[in-house]
């Protein structure tokens, strides 16, 4: 039996960002259930107006940029302002400088948001990739979104991890043969993402939506 209790009121106004390649319609449910009023948009007006905005994702880095790629100013514009965005797994992975996937694919330099400066370099490790299943969660430092999860698990499914500039970029890690960072932030921490999935990580991944629409009604 479920011991989320969901919230009597709305909190926050949500835009999930729709660019064909996120899991819409349990994110959707999670956040709702989080206390969220929902969004599904692809309408940069819908972002300015909007308490927080989620990037979600899955598949791969080229492919995520190049669709999101008539957004990129957009979400550049909502994170400067100092407004909170939340990038989900690939999601996430866009928030940064780059990825070796691209080149690990032959398909050359991909540009990524650069919210959060570094790249994504690829498991090189003595265990199965893709990484799939439940991992457990290591809080590194203070930030809303990870309050209340620290030794929880997760559910992660990824053949790349986020490699920040700054050290202190890394929020919570978990470990795959290496540990690797679970949750990243910007500096002014409006900016931030989670390499496993929320909406697939039961009271775990609540316990995440519902911080970050607390945190986005705070703001």
């Amino acid at each position: 039996m479920s011991t989320f209790e969901p919230p009597a009121e709305t909190l926050a106004d949500v835009v999930l960002v729709d660019y064909g390649l996120g899991n819409l319609r349990s994110a959707t449910r999670g956040l709702e259930r989080a206390g969220a009023s929902v969004a599904i948009s692809d309408d940069p007006e819908a972002f300015a107006e909007a308490d927080g905005v989620v990037l979600p994702g899955v598949g791969a880095f080229r492919e995520g940029m190049e669709n999101a790629g008539p957004l990129r100013e957009a979400l550049t514009d909502h994170a400067d302002a100092g407004r909170p965005l939340f990038g989900i797994c690939l999601g996430m992975q866009m928030l940064l400088t780059s990825s070796e996937e691209a080149d690990h694919e032959g398909e050359g330099e991909v540009t990524g948001l650069d919210l959060v400066p570094g790249t994504n370099v690829r498991f090189d490790v003595d265990r199965k990739v893709p990484h799939m299943g439940w991992n457990e969660l290591s809080v590194e430092r203070d930030h809303p979104i990870v309050d209340g999860v620290d030794g929880r698990y997760a559910y992660f499914v990824h053949s790349y991890y986020a490699e920040p500039d700054d050290p202190d970029a890394v929020v919570a890690t978990a470990d795959y043969g290496v540990d690797f960072p679970a949750v990243v932030a910007n500096d002014a921490g409006n900016v931030f993402g989670t390499q496993f999935h929320p909406e697939k990580s039961g009271e775990t991944g609540l316990q995440i939506l519902r911080n970050f629409v607390e945190y986005c009604a705070d703001r």
